[in-house]
């Protein structure tokens, strides 16, 4: 038993990953990195499915475009204006399983936009479906640069890839499963909530024993650079009008555009869902 122990002790020596731990000298913890990129990419294919039903809501609800962009109003507050503050609180209390508590708020909303019969009702779920959100990235993004390995922009990159081609699947997806089958068969993406929840309930267990590796304080002293605080200010209210910006005309493109090519065109909702996929 004493040599079993010693074996394993001087195996996490020579290869730290033994433990699922990164390496401090430079290694990627890929696998981790790999698995939150298709959690990413589960994430924002369900987050997406929120614009992509617009049209059928629109014609189930006799909605008006007002009412859409309410919807799209109710999202983003959860989804986008949230994450601040769900970053700052995990900043000082480091939570790892959120990501799996956050992403059962998503399942929750689309359960309830499944079977929803109201329009309140679907603002309720709209606004859940962004609660999920708003918690998955902050500390997903915190997990892929502890598993970096120093390799920020990396790491950052194929975390990025899942969301992009999770958020430019989700029409299709509702093209081919929602519109020949109806609202009902929304309850069907559940599946790939669960399946998030699983694989997140692993990154919070990998995240738990190793968040000590990151020691913020430490790298953050290390690499500073002194600057006055008014022109940090400044800088990050630039990024954030940026980001402002570009987020007003990417809502509208993906909440209207599939009524602009359904009117003026008069294709299909499916066939619009499509195109929104191409441009996604």
């Amino acid at each position: 038993m004493k040599h079993q122990t010693l074996t394993a002790e001087v195996g996490k020596k020579i290869n730290p990953k033994l433990d699922g731990a990164p390496l401090t000298g430079g290694e990627t913890a890929f696998s981790m990195l790999l698995t939150l990129s298709f959690c990413h990419l589960l994430n924002d294919m369900v987050q997406s499915l929120v614009p992509a039903l617009y049209p059928i809501l629109k014609e189930n609800y006799a909605l008006s475009f007002s009412q859409v962009g309410l919807i799209t109003l109710a999202f983003q507050c959860t989804a986008s204006l949230l994450q601040p503050v769900v970053g700052f609180y995990t900043d000082k209390h480091p939570a790892p399983y959120s990501l799996p508590v956050g992403m059962a708020s998503t399942l929750i909303g689309l359960l309830i936009l499944s079977q929803a019969a109201s329009y309140p009702v679907i603002l309720m779920a709209a606004a859940l479906i962004g609660v999920g959100s708003s918690v998955f990235h902050p500390e997903a993004s915190r997990v892929a640069r502890l598993a970096s390995g120093g390799r920020y922009g990396l790491a950052q990159s194929l975390f990025q890839v899942g969301g992009n081609f999770g958020q430019s699947i989700g029409p299709l997806l509702a093209a081919f499963i929602v519109v020949p089958r109806g609202q009902h068969s929304i309850v069907w993406f559940s599946a790939a909530a669960l399946l998030a929840m699983a694989m997140l309930a692993r990154v919070g267990n990998w995240y738990a024993r190793n968040r000590h590796a990151a020691n913020p304080k430490r790298s953050a002293d290390a690499g500073a650079v002194s600057m006055p605080q008014g022109k940090v200010l400044f800088a990050v209210a630039v990024l954030v009008a940026l980001i402002f910006s570009k987020n007003v005309y990417t809502a509208s493109l993906n909440s209207y555009y599939t009524f602009y090519l359904i009117e003026t065109f008069g294709i299909s909702v499916q066939a619009a869902q499509i195109y929104l996929f191409v441009y996604l």
